[in-house]
């Protein structure tokens, strides 16, 4: 019998010779025309590729380091942290305790976090090392898409990488067998050549970060975990064959652009989940080049949250644009783990969901800086801090001190851009924990494509649209045009709202009558109330709450025009040590 392959390259030969011939055979004035179509095709196809290309990825289009800003990332660090503690026993526990579910399904994911918790607690050792033992890899790195139908495997990849590292030489945890099986079956990546573009894609669409992170950082530290253990191939000699170069030029680039995928919901999880296994077993560079990068995503954390409450504008995935929820960001499940690790931590703290985060958070060394612990916890005083990060993208902005918190919704760039724009939020320190609980606004109307709510200031929040109130506020003191609410002892809201303008302004006072007459005297006209605030004791703020979408709604404060342009801000500026928010004195 002839061999398939060589029927199929005869059948192949057969049909190539006939199309030939057929076109051979029609009318020359034809054929041009075939030609000349064909050539338009390709011309058509070559010019647009670059823009399609453009469009479909969902990485940075080119690297821009960021100038720093006035505000550097705190590093300093003294606490003498604990090892364990209630909350990271329960996640543990939590994971321990699951089944050992089928390994194509939730190998991804959950599988190995069960793996890793059962090791860590030394629980059904024999069954976890014979789980291990029988698994192939179920899939392909890098991202997932009809051309790369089983990728993914690199976060499995991740959730792999710490068992190796933590219990590789512990043969009465890990068996030899095992840890073999594991090296050289389930880590199947290694050698200096990173796969930086989307499997499948021709070698035209960069990866995106996560995977990048999740994928190379794995095959660096396979490759570091062999030399480690005596075998001196240049193959796996990451300084030889190259790849500890490329990667801490990559971390470098995550360091002084920021984060592409920024408070991404949930791609920031897996990047600080692999930026977490580069810090704690990459060499003495690669551990110091991802700390200063989780320093660096920690303080941002720091100060756009309240009592681990958040609301920032992020990008990816659109999917996530009606999350209400306060605690809905994948951060926390790694602050919360290590807030609990203090020698001085608040009671109770309790973790409702992103447990496949936190259990980094109980293994890894990575411990915060004091002074970004200390911010998580309590705001020491009142600050006022713009994040930038880089062009077509959109700033995070926020007015925050003891208590409270005003955090900017930001803007979409277009559809590309993947950026969700949400309401400008004002959180309390009354643990309201949905955006239901919290004074919010934002607009025109309710598609957050259409927002600018870039309008936050010190103290004081506008945007093209109504001020939602929690339901069960009720004003202390109310006029024609504001509304005042007494909310804490010596802090008062005042709310102006019609329905294509908010304005929202914090002041100390005890007093919510007299912050109502100070509002009342100082902006008595609901018109220009439509372009200027002001501030009672404090500046005049003027904005456009119908800005253009690359620019920051305020204006200008008193005479001085502000710097409107995003796109260009520095990685963090603002003030952060002195006090601010004004008073309503008599």
């Amino acid at each position: 019998m002839v061999p398939f392959r060589t029927r199929l390259l005869a059948t192949e030969h057969a049909t190539t010779f006939s199309l030939k011939r057929s076109f051979m055979k029609m009318p020359s004035k034809r054929r041009k025309e075939i030609l000349i179509a064909a050539t338009a095709a390709f011309l058509a196809i070559a010019v647009a590729l670059p823009f399609v290309i453009d469009y479909v990825s969902v990485s940075r289009r080119r690297h821009v380091p960021l100038p720093p800003g006035n505000i550097a990332t705190p590093n300093e660090r003294s606490i003498r942290w604990n090892d364990e503690s209630e909350l990271t026993r329960k996640v543990l526990a939590y994971w321990a305790e699951r089944p050992l579910g089928d390994w194509k399904s939730e190998g991804k994911i959950k599988a190995p976090r069960t793996l890793l918790a059962r090791l860590m607690l030394g629980v059904d050792l024999a069954a976890t090392n014979d789980y291990l033992l029988s698994q192939e890899p179920w899939g392909n790195v890098g991202s997932t898409w009809p051309g790369n139908p089983n990728g993914d495997y690199d976060f499995t990849l991740a959730g792999l990488i710490p068992i190796l590292y933590l219990f590789g030489d512990d043969p009465d945890v890990l068996y030899p067998q095992t840890r073999d099986h594991l090296v050289e079956k389930l880590i199947p990546i290694d050698g200096g050549e990173p796969l930086r573009m989307v499997p499948r894609t021709a070698g035209l669409v960069p990866d995106t970060e996560n995977h990048l992170l999740m994928t190379e950082g794995s095959r660096y530290l396979k490759n570091r975990w062999l030399m480690l253990h005596g075998d001196s191939s240049a193959t796996y000699d990451n300084i030889a064959n190259g790849l500890e170069k490329w990667l801490l030029g990559f971390i470098e680039e995550l360091r002084s652009g920021g984060l592409y995928e920024f408070n991404s919901i949930p791609y920031e999880g897996y990047t600080l989940t692999a930026l977490l296994n580069l810090e704690a077993f990459g060499s003495t560079e690669v551990q110091s080049a991802a700390r200063r990068v989780l320093d660096q995503l920690n303080w941002n954390y720091a100060v756009g949250s309240l009592r681990f409450r958040r609301f920032p504008p992020f990008r990816r995935q659109y999917a996530h644009a009606s999350d209400t929820s306060l605690m809905g960001d994948r951060h926390v499940g790694l602050t919360k783990p290590w807030i609990s690790l203090l020698p001085e931590r608040p009671e109770n703290l309790k973790l409702n969901g992103n447990q496949h985060i936190a259990i980094w958070a109980c293994w890894s060394p990575y411990r915060l800086p004091d002074r970004t612990a200390r911010w998580i916890l309590e705001k020491p005083t009142d600050y006022f801090i713009r994040i930038g990060h880089g062009a077509d993208s959109s700033p995070e902005i926020y007015s925050g001190g003891p208590g409270y918190l005003l955090s900017a919704g930001g803007v979409n760039r277009g559809p590309r851009s993947l950026i969700v724009a949400r309401p400008i939020t004002l959180c309390l320190d009354d643990g309201a924990d949905d955006l239901s609980g919290v004074v919010h606004l934002s607009g025109p109307g309710k598609d957050f494509r259409q927002w600018n709510n870039t309008g936050v200031w010190r103290n004081t929040a506008v945007a093209a649209g109504p001020v939602h109130l929690p339901s069960k506020w009720e004003a202390s003191a109310e006029s024609r045009l504001w509304k005042v609410f007494q909310r804490e002892a010596d802090l008062c809201v005042g709310v102006h709202s019609q329905s294509d303008l908010g304005v929202v302004h914090v002041v100390r006072s005890e007093n919510a009558e007299q912050v109502l007459d100070s509002l009342d005297k100082s902006n008595a006209n609901k018109e220009t109330l439509r372009s200027a605030f002001q501030i009672p004791n404090g500046p005049r703020l003027v904005y456009d709450v119908d800005a253009p979408k690359n620019r920051w709604v305020i204006q200008r404060v008193n005479d001085q025009i502000m710097d409107r342009n995003f796109d260009a801000w520095p990685a963090m500026s603002g003030t952060t040590g002195s006090p601010v928010t004004p008073r309503d004195d008599p």
